[in-house]
This record gives structure tokens, sequence and C-alpha cells, in this order.
């Protein structure tokens, strides 16, 4: 843990990269704990000092733990600028499990001194405000059972739901989407799809529209397969017009000690190339090569 006190912050970016990107979230801690002992400074500071641009940013965000970066993150989407990230605030808690949510909503109040639900209530609204204050306030079991009957029953209530003549049901498409379990929500899509001859995806964007339904299609993207969620996700911030370079940090950094493997099989089947391909080609220097240490092995 002390490698880094010895590494000479301010004239070697690239030992910084190479020791940082790879130790785990409990190693980073014991080296943050060792480096302000000794030069009575947080490192967090010393990088934010020393470095700069992309690799910055990056590396800030790395040497969090899980929680209190997904509370950092969504604070930021929040509040940092004129207009809310709806992106980084549908991605961080549509796709996160409950008990993952109980655990950011609690580094979030310990670092704002805020409550999450309240600062959302503030900052979004309509249907979209009420889908995200549900999903995170409402108790979901996580679990892998499911309820075979209930299952069916919701595709039923979701495809009543559209009833052309009486107009799309917010209330019936926010209570299932913020109490089902992710197992439940993916069995729902294909029953729904076995019943109705059309996915779940496409009855949604015939009900739903703007941030409302960008909500609806994050969870039930999550809900049925987080990894290619992910994947398209970076395809988007790497191919747009110019590189995402916030969303590509974000999902490189947030996934990278969860489940980046996956993330990285689902990229190659859908798009027939190796993420850190596309992500060698699409960045630069000490980036690059602290996003590539990240990803690790294609294989």
């Amino acid at each position: 843990m002390y490698f880094l006190v010895h590494a000479g912050l301010r004239s070697d970016t690239a030992k910084i990269v190479n020791i940082l990107a790879h130790r785990d979230s409990e190693q980073r801690d014991l080296i943050q704990q060792a480096y302000e002992t000794s030069f009575s400074e947080p490192l967090y500071k010393r990088i934010s000092t020393d470095l700069h641009g992309h690799v910055k940013r990056a590396l800030k965000l790395w040497l969090h733990d899980a929680l209190t970066r997904d509370a950092i993150i969504i604070r930021k989407a929040l509040t940092s600028s004129p207009v809310v990230d709806y992106q980084a605030v549908n991605e961080i808690i549509c796709s996160r499990t409950p008990s993952q949510i109980r655990r950011f909503k609690d580094a979030y109040l310990s670092t704002y001194h805020s409550n999450l639900d309240e600062d959302l209530d503030k900052q979004l609204s309509g249907d979209h405000k009420k889908l995200l204050v549900a999903y995170i306030t409402i108790q979901r079991y996580e679990g892998p059972e499911l309820d075979e009957a209930l299952v069916q029953q919701d595709a039923q209530q979701l495809y009543k739901s559209a009833d052309k003549k009486i107009g799309t049901d917010e209330k019936t498409l926010i209570r299932i989407f913020s109490e089902r379990s992710s197992t439940h929500l993916a069995a729902v899509s294909s029953a729904y799809k076995a019943s109705f001859g059309t996915p779940l995806e496409k009855a949604l964007k015939q009900q739903a529209s703007g941030l409302f339904l960008r909500g609806l299609l994050t969870i039930l993207r999550c809900a049925i397969n987080p990894s290619m969620y992910f994947a398209k996700i970076l395809r988007k911030a790497i191919k747009g017009m110019g590189t995402g370079d916030t969303r590509l940090i974000r999902v490189i950094v947030t996934r990278t000690e969860i489940d980046m493997q996956y993330i990285k099989e689902a990229y190659l089947t859908k798009y027939g190339k190796p993420l850190s391909v596309a992500v060698r080609s699409d960045t630069s220097g000490h980036y690059r090569d602290f996003l590539l240490q990240l990803l690790g092995s294609d294989y």
C-alpha cells in the first residue's frame, strides 16, 4: 500500500495509473490512508491538483468505494449543471439492486446531509419523478423465486394499461416497475410477448414517452440483461458525435468490480469486436491506459 507514496505523484502519471488500476476497493482505501498519514494531505486532493483532463476525472471516481461513488455521481447529475443529467440519474438508480440502493442512499445522506428521495422530488418532475422516487423507496424482493400467477396477472395489467380508449394507466406502470423484482419483470416481459405477440419494450414505447419512458426502459433492460444494457451504453458513448467521456468513465469505473467481464462478452457478441479495441481507438494517453487496465484482458 506504500507503493504510491514513493511513485512520485508530481512526475509520473503512468505509475499512478498502473498502481491504482490494479488495486481493489479495500487496497485503494489503505493506500489513501497511508498517503495522508505520510504527507498530511488526501490523495484525492493531490490528484485533483497535479493531474488533468479525463484521466484525473476517472482516477478521482475510482478512488471511492462503490456506494460513495454512486452517491457522488447522482449528486453531481442533480446539481452540478443547469440541466439535470437524466441519463446518469436513470442509469445509476434503475440498474442497482434494492440492497445497493438502500446502501448508497445511506452514503448519499452521510456525504451530503440530504435525503436522496427529497432531492429527486425537487429536481425531477411528472411521472419520471414518481417512478424514480418509488423505485428507491419501495422495498423489493431481489431473489430468484417467481409467482407465475402474479407474472401473468402483471402482463395482463400492462396490456390493459395501454387501452387506447381510456389512455395510458401511468399508475399501473409505476406500481409494477417499482414494486417487482428484476427476475419478475424479466418473466413478465416473456409472458407479455407470449400472450400478446408484441415485445413489452415496444408496447411501452407506444404508451409512454420522454424521461418517463427512458426510466421504464432502463429498469426493464437491466432486469432482462444488464450486461447488454451497459454494452449498448458504452457503444453510444464511443460512437456518438465525439466520445461521451463522462458516460464512458462512469460505466467503466462503476462496473469494473461488478460485472465488466459479462459486459465485455455482451459487447463482443453484439458488435463483433472487443470493447478494448473500441476504447483504444477512441481515447488516448494516460486516460486510455487507465481505462484499458480497468477493462483487463478481452478473453
